[in-house]
């Protein structure tokens, strides 16, 4: 039997983290119910199931000063499929002080379970699907550098 896939959280956080699609099923869950445009194959309707990547990386312990708002502007995720395929995100999409989206790391598709692909990206409201990351690897999450 294959192993359950893991999820490598790293970067700005007190420290790594990997968790397993059971262990992501015990933080608090949504649904969403989504359609998107798949360059590959056409117009995709699904429904996923899991935690939103705001409540992954919180319990991750970000390095991130709270207690203002500017600084977390700076922040950047980096979100990485098995496949190679990656995504990015800023912090202000899933922090509930500025875009507070319903962006998921999805633990289930359809209600099949993803224990041995790996979690799925889930944007919701992307028109275009290239930002669902199937089999997510690894979430880095660091501040911009500055130029």
């Amino acid at each position: 039997m294959k192993s359950p896939a893991t999820v490598r959280l790293h970067g700005h956080l007190d420290e790594p983290v990997e968790l397993t699609v059971g262990q992501l099923r015990e933080l608090p869950t949504e649904q969403v119910e989504v359609s998107f445009d798949c360059l590959t194959e056409g117009a995709q309707r699904h429904g996923y199931e899991g935690p939103r990547l705001w409540d992954v990386l919180r319990a991750a312990r970000p390095r991130i000063d709270f207690t203002g708002r500017k600084q977390r502007l700076s922040f950047l995720l980096a979100v990485s499929g098995a496949d190679g395929h990656r995504a990015v995100l800023s912090w202000a999409e899933i922090d509930p002080d500025f875009g507070g989206q319903q962006i998921l790391l999805a633990t289930s598709m359809d209600g099949a379970p993803l224990d041995e692909s790996g979690p799925q990206l889930v944007v919701p409201a992307d028109h275009c699907g290239a930002r669902y990351v199937s089999g997510v690897s690894s979430v880095w999450l660091g501040p911009v550098a500055q130029g």
